[in-house]
């Protein structure tokens, strides 16, 4: 069992929208830890992971600092905010990824990567359907080219209800984490496969009226404000730092809530 974990990506992995009552952010690298400690205790976890960052400063930053801390697993996530660019440089994009994740292995540390899933159900992020189809493939080629423990969710379409995704279409929700988790803990070989087909009570879809108001809602405060954003060539992530950059025991604030 794994004793030093290193989490490092972009947002998804720093937990957005995975709320907690402070306000923070918690998400299924936060709940892996929870779940390794449990099984032995004693877990050193740090996340490195930072809203908005794309692949060249995950490389470059995160895992130099992941090295360094001498973990036994690291997980990774990484490529879609650079897809989203109008510079997306798909060669280059994977080129960093794979130079990554060859220290990594070199290293002798067990990678944990995830491969994002097919958008074509989501709106938002649709429009770049073929880059992520792309992203996913060399994704999914380097992982099994490195020997890595994977998980690919191209495949499953179980996560395309609104239920597991956050207010803005583009993070998860506190569902979509538990759901990664399951999935995660399958590739560790720490669960079964049932992940690929989620038994939850689904909520009922919303009318027609409901729908529009939070179409408006949503071009309002998450896509407008994310547009000017990119016009103005910030990023969610400026000025951010890690939300756990060194290794540290998991105490009673990080467990799950009951």
């Amino acid at each position: 069992m794994w004793t030093r974990y290193v989490a490092i990506g972009d947002s998804f992995t720093e937990g957005l929208d995975d709320f907690q009552p402070d306000g923070s952010y918690r998400g299924w690298a936060d709940l892996l830890a929870c779940e390794l400690n449990q099984r032995q205790s004693g877990l050193l976890y740090a996340n490195l992971a930072v809203r908005g960052r794309k692949m060249n400063r995950i490389v470059n930053e995160q895992i130099p600092l992941a090295l360094e801390m001498k973990p036994d697993l690291v997980s990774i996530a990484a490529g879609v905010n650079d897809a989203l660019r109008k510079n997306w440089d798909p060669v280059k994009v994977i080129n960093q990824f794979e130079h990554g994740i060859k220290q990594l292995r070199e290293a002798g540390i067990d990678v944990l990567v995830i491969a994002f899933g097919d958008p074509q159900q989501r709106g938002s992020l649709a429009t770049v359907r073929d880059r992520l189809m792309f992203l996913n493939k060399e994704t999914v080629k380097i992982a099994k080219k490195y020997n890595c423990r994977l998980v690919d969710f191209w495949p499953i379409n179980a996560y395309d209800h609104d239920y597991f995704w956050s207010d803005d279409r583009l993070h998860l929700s506190s569902a979509g984490h538990e759901a990664t988790l399951q999935a995660v803990l399958h590739a560790l070989d720490l669960r079964d496969e049932s992940w690929k087909s989620p038994k939850v009570q689904l909520p009922d879809p919303p009318t027609w009226l409901n729908k529009r108001l939070a179409d408006f809602h949503w071009l309002k405060d998450h896509m407008v404000p994310w547009a000017i954003r990119r016009a103005k060539g910030r990023s969610s992530g400026d000025h951010r730092t890690a939300k756990r950059p060194n290794l540290s025991p998991i105490n009673i604030q990080d467990l799950p809530a009951k």
